[in-house]
């Protein structure tokens, strides 16, 4: 019998490994193409040390260079960015986060306030199947999926994805196991250009108002922070495109007012900042290239220095024996990215295009 019993669990176990790494397989790789998948995911490999904290869509992660914060002002940071990020996984994700370390500032970009309820599973998959198990990964799925979307298939993504088996490439059996880094801390690095030739004028709306649901998380993330010490930082990062209201700026200027917290519009301070649009941009103005983020980190990071007294933290031995390493790996992927740009005449290896955002 008992034998029977520990045979029995040997052939259990064995089928879960199997079935674990079958989903593994089946779950798409995000390195030949769209990086912005494995954003959320590189996180759990840093040490969580971190002064600063991004939450927000791909105006934190292709605008703001954790690297040039540490080179100009020794900030330590980490973007916990994601395509289309919505205002209640920004907030699970930073629930996530205060378990492993707690900033002294957290940054929130208020775009995603223009959305009240989920959006896309495309954009939904970028941002929970990178994320670990546990309660709050939980709750975010509830919060997002859309109506026909499969709770479970958040949970175990094998109900999702086991028909990729016809679309297997080299690079779902290479990275298996492992896969290549892609970003600096959370900063998805483009050195293209493509300047802005036109800006849409923003199209007339029935209203303007943004949503209970995303001032609910709004509030949720504001006490959040309060009740851990931090200081919540909300901005409007310098993107030209989509259009941001002057009625939704108002709406935010309220709030920070009301909540005693710090919002900036970056719109405002383009001239400022050094930004052309005509040389600082990789997509017409929906995101800034290398260039444009840095001049843009470098004026913010003087803020965050200034007015929240972060340390500089550039003498500390072992820190800037690993952000040398850091910034090392940056300047190798700007050098990379340059070479391929001069090979091929765009950028090949991201599959030339950046992700554009639905229904903006």
């Amino acid at each position: 019998m008992k034998k029977n019993l520990r045979l029995n669990l040997i052939v259990i176990s064995f089928f879960i490994i199997f079935l674990i790494l079958l989903q593994d397989l089946f779950m798409p790789k995000y390195v030949s193409e769209i990086h912005e998948g494995n954003l959320i995911e590189e996180y759990y490999a840093e040490e969580k040390n971190h002064d600063v904290i991004f939450v927000g869509d791909c105006e934190v992660f292709s605008n703001i260079s954790p690297i040039t914060l540490w080179e100009d002002y020794g900030i330590t940071s980490y973007i916990r960015g994601s395509a289309q990020q919505l205002i209640w996984q920004s907030y699970y994700l930073l629930e996530e986060t205060l378990k492993y370390e707690k900033p002294k500032v957290v940054v929130f970009n208020v775009l995603a306030m223009k959305y009240n309820e989920p959006q896309n599973e495309a954009y939904n998959r970028m941002t929970l199947d990178g994320m670990k198990f546990s309660l709050t990964k939980l709750k975010d799925i509830q919060a997002s999926k859309t109506r026909d979307e499969s709770f479970l298939s958040y949970l175990f993504p094998i109900l999702r994805y086991h028909a990729r088996w016809s679309d297997l490439t080299l690079d779902d059996f290479k990275y298996l196991f492992h896969r290549k880094r892609i970003s600096s801390n959370g900063y998805l690095m483009r050195v293209d250009v493509k300047p802005v030739t036109f800006i849409p004028p923003g199209k007339k709306l029935p209203d303007y108002q943004f949503g209970a649901n995303s001032y609910d998380y709004l509030n949720r993330m504001t006490d959040l922070c309060r009740k851990n010490g931090i200081q919540l930082v909300l901005i409007k990062s310098p993107s030209v495109y989509p259009y941001w209201y002057r009625e939704w700026d108002q709406q935010i200027k309220d709030y920070a007012a009301k909540n005693d917290l710090l919002y900036i519009n970056f719109l405002n301070y383009i001239d400022e900042m050094g930004i052309d649009f005509t040389t600082d941009t990789c997509d017409a103005g929906l995101h800034l290239n290398l260039s444009g983020a840095e001049k843009f980190t470098k004026y913010f990071g003087a803020i965050l220095s200034h007015s929240f007294k972060i340390e500089d933290k550039r003498k500390a031995p072992e820190l800037s024996r690993v952000w040398k390493e850091k910034a090392d790996f940056y300047y190798a992927t700007k050098e990379a990215q340059q070479a391929e740009l001069k090979k091929y005449g765009y950028l090949k290896s991201l599959g030339a295009q950046a992700v554009t955002r639905d229904n903006e």
